[in-house]
């Protein structure tokens, strides 16, 4: 399947007469639709809410437009915390998910009215020492351990992901006990979280999720006689990376979660659960782009196009040999007969966007347009070299354009050193 750009080479090249390359920009419009689609899937249940990874892409102009189609805030650290509130997203607009958590993170949490998801059985512990009082309404997150495999016929049996190797959550005994400590302190109302795998490829995951949390609830409703409010199936739902990978269908995964939910709760007399989900990648990735410009070309043992961008605007692919499609404007129609590293200029061999990968000619000055960087982009870049973070810009629905965040410069870099001791 085609992957196409939101924006064309004229447009690209008006935002660039204000704002230089590297930037990466997000389409409002594709936001608000898959967001739109996402409530869509999942309006059969009455309480469903989206807690978007804050994570993946922190910025309050994104956050604002999710907020705005019925999004809440997952966050995972005391600053994603401040961050939403001053997006005046406040109580159980926000979903606190962390691990290892410093005390003054969870103190924030619990000021904002978040609902509070405990990682860790000793969490109990924790927050009965630094809490006034406890919340209402409390969730744990849950890790079955092992190996966690889609059912198919002994051939397609499909290893999603190794929960047993993972940091996070507690065993089903630790969830048992944190539930009866829980409500023995005046908790209330219970939630159950489950992430069990990343960017996965099938429709059948969500499914599969649900129908194991749904279980899980049932056994601990039967065990402890806790009310279970809501069950968050947190994120992994995938997007097409590489052109020939399937879309997901969420209207798909949504309808198969209803079934689960149909076959294991009602008949529990547990329909009134809530549906969270807590998606980064599926809201975003498929929504922004990284914009650069050719600006070097070498050729060797290999050919090479250097860019103006490099792994400090987008690290996945340096990081985890992860694909990124790439488009060059305005030669969308091009034979791609050229085989090209795309590189940027950090002193490290694994800055590339792309390895062998067949283009059309690149010739200095083109702008390159690289695909899906809208999630775990512009939020994973870092300083290394001396490189600065690029700007951020929205492509908004009626066509315009506007600057989101700044790039960083050289002052920024500096800005945390005290050179009050140098004579300068």
């Amino acid at each position: 399947m085609e992957k196409k750009p939101f924006i064309s080479l004229e447009k690209a090249n008006e935002i660039i007469k204000e704002i230089p390359t590297p930037f990466h920009i997000y389409d409002e419009k594709g936001i608000r639709e898959n967001a739109r689609a996402l409530n869509k899937a999942f309006s059969w249940n009455k309480g469903y809410k989206e807690y978007f990874a804050v994570k993946a892409t922190p910025n309050p102009y994104l956050m604002q437009i999710l907020h705005e189609e019925g999004c809440g805030m997952d966050c995972s650290s005391y600053t994603e915390l401040e961050l939403t509130k001053a997006c005046n997203i406040m109580g159980e607009d926000i979903m606190f998910s962390s691990n290892v958590t410093p005390i003054e993170d969870m103190k924030l949490a619990y000021d904002l009215g978040a609902y509070i998801n405990l990682d860790d059985y000793t969490h109990v512990e924790f927050v009965k020492k630094i809490f006034p009082e406890m919340p209402k309404t409390m969730c744990c997150r849950y890790n079955p351990g092992g190996v966690f495999e889609l059912a198919g016929s002994e051939d397609k049996i499909q290893v999603m992901d190794t929960p047993g190797d993972s940091k996070y959550g507690m065993t089903e005994e630790q969830m048992e006990k944190a539930f009866m400590e829980l409500k023995e302190l005046g908790v209330e109302h219970f939630g159950i979280h489950a992430f069990l795998a990343s960017n996965t490829v099938s429709n059948e995951y969500y499914p599969e999720l649900a129908g194991i949390l749904f279980e899980l609830a049932v056994r601990l409703h039967k065990k402890t006689g806790v009310h279970i409010s809501f069950i968050n199936l947190s994120g992994g739902v995938g997007v097409d990376y590489k052109p020939e990978e399937p879309k997901s269908d969420i209207a798909y995964i949504g309808e198969g979660v209803r079934k689960k939910f149909e076959k294991i709760l009602v008949p529990e007399g547990m329909g009134d659960i809530s549906i969270f989900t807590e998606l980064g990648r599926y809201m975003l990735a498929p929504f922004g782009a990284l914009v650069g410009t050719a600006i070097h070309e070498k050729h060797i043992y290999k050919d090479y196009i250097g860019l103006d961008a490099c792994a400090a605007n987008l690290m996945r692919p340096a990081m985890y040999g992860s694909y990124h499609h790439i488009t060059i404007l305005g030669k969308e129609n091009e034979p791609c007969d050229h085989m090209y590293d795309v590189t940027g200029g950090l002193c490290e061999n694994n800055d590339k966007f792309a390895i062998d990968r067949m283009l059309p000619k690149v010739d200095i000055g083109d702008i390159v347009y690289i695909h899906d960087t809208g999630a775990h982009g512009f939020s994973m870049g870092y300083n290394y070299n001396g490189k600065l973070r690029s700007a951020e810009v929205l492509y908004k629905e009626d066509g315009s354009f506007k600057l989101i965040r700044r790039a960083e410069t050289s002052k920024d870099y500096f800005a945390t050193f005290d050179f009050t001791e140098f004579d300068l």
